[in-house]
Parts: structure tokens; C-alpha cells; sequence
């Protein structure tokens, strides 16, 4: 965690702002964390150890303004401890640095690549993920590692994170009606982890396919003179 001196009052997250307002520069800011959340939501569904926030201000200091990125995930920490979910994220409440933080690039700043990454990179956090779909020259998506105290860039494709026991990456993909490149969870052997939608899909395919097998074997039977119903 970060080395500073705190006051003798600490306020709570419910006394803190939840976000610092500022609104977000265009819809993949809130697409492409939403689609990483909605999978982790169906893969760590058993799971009460982990938070995967989205716009949700940090507190590292409450005499200073949170830092709000696009999303980070938590692990270790209880993922809802009321109704009321958490307005914001509270170093000295949690006791827990989020390790891995996502910021996707807006059209107009550029700060995730030189301010930010320097601010997460003293918060601690051990994966920085930027994206930035505009990019031509240089790669779209970049993760850096915390490697004794310095960001260093991991060049994999996805990057596999043992520490969070998931990688990361992109591919052309649909989601919410919209083809286009997304990012993606991964596990071990680079195999991409489906969406919920995907899932759906796959339960239905099996459904059917799993009944045409069923009505296949029963018209086999009949040519054999047997009453399939009859079998049950």
C-alpha cells in the first residue's frame, strides 16, 4: 500500500464522493469494462472474495480526490457488505490495493500512458491495462507489470496473470449488438472464456442437438418395429 501519513480521522466510504463526476468520453469506456465484469459475474459466481468496479472513485488519501479509473478489480476483499454495495473504494477501510486496474483511452487525454500509470504504479497495483482502439503505430493494448516497484510492459497476447489465475486480451467479437474488437478473459492455454450470451448459445445448441439425436433414435426404432414410447 502507498506510504503516507494519514490524518487521525479517517472518514468512511459512505462520508466520500463515489466518483469525481467527471463523465466518460465515449461508450466503450462503459462497454468494454462492462462485458470483462458481466464474464467474471458468471465464472467466480460462487465466489465472495473478489470486487470488479467499474467508474468507482479509490481512496488512497481523504484529504485528496479519488483516482477514478475505468475499472479495477480486487481480490481478497468481500464482495458486497451490505445492500447497499460500496459508493467507492477505501484503502484504509479495505486494507486491499486492487491488482489490475483497466483504463480504456479517451479521444481527448492521454494521461493513462504517463500520470495515471504513474499514480498506480506508486498505489502499488500489480497489472495496468490500457486500451486504446485509435492507436496505429504503437499497440492497441498494452499491460504493464509491477516488477520491484516499476511498471514493466509484458508483450504476451492474451497476458496471463497467475496472480489473478486469468489472462487478458482482445479479439473481434459481438456484444450488445456491436461487432467490433473487445476485450476478453483467458485462461491458462489462451482459450477465451465465453460471454453470457455465448453461453445461452451454447446451452441452446446443446438442447438441440441433444434432441435431434433423441428423435433420430426414435424414428430408428420404429423402423425396427419397436414403440419408443413404449420404452419408458
Amino acid at each position: 500500500m502507498l506510504d503516507y501519513h494519514l490524518p487521525r480521522y479517517l472518514p468512511s466510504a459512505d462520508e466520500l464522493l463515489d466518483s469525481d463526476e467527471t463523465p466518460v468520453d465515449n461508450e466503450l469506456q462503459e462497454l468494454i469494462p462492462a462485458l470483462l465484469k458481466s464474464i467474471l459475474l458468471m465464472l467466480w459466481e460462487e465466489r465472495q472474495d473478489w470486487l470488479f468496479a467499474i467508474d468507482m472513485g479509490i481512496y488512497s488519501n481523504p484529504e485528496l480526490p479519488p483516482i477514478v479509473p475505468d475499472a479495477f478489480l480486487s481480490l481478497g476483499v468481500e464482495r458486497c457488505y451490505d445492500e447497499e454495495l460500496r459508493p467507492s473504494y477505501v484503502l484504509w477501510d479495505e486494507e486491499t490495493v486492487p491488482i489490475f486496474v483497466l483504463e480504456v483511452v479517451s479521444p481527448r487525454y492521454r494521461e493513462e500512458y504517463t500520470t495515471k500509470l504513474k499514480l498506480y504504479e506508486q498505489m502499488g497495483v500489480l497489472y495496468y491495462a490500457i486500451y486504446s482502439s485509435k492507436r496505429k503505430r504503437k499497440p492497441r493494448f498494452e499491460v504493464h507489470k509491477l516488477v520491484d516497484g516499476v511498471y514493466q510492459l509484458v508483450n504476451d497476447s492474451p497476458v496471463w496473470m497467475p496472480e489473478i489465475g486469468l489472462g487478458i486480451g482482445y479479439e473481434r467479437g459481438n456484444y450488445g449488438g456491436v461487432t467490433r474488437e473487445w476485450l476478453y478473459w483467458y485462461d491458462e492455454d489462451g482459450k477465451r472464456y465465453l460471454t453470457p450470451n455465448e453461453r445461452i448459445q451454447q446451452e441452446v445448441d446443446r438442447s438441440n442437438s441433444l434432441l435431434d439425436r433423441s428423435t433420430k433414435l426414435a424414428d430408428k426404432l420404429r423402423q425396427l418395429g419397436i414403440d419408443p414410447d413404449a420404452l419408458s
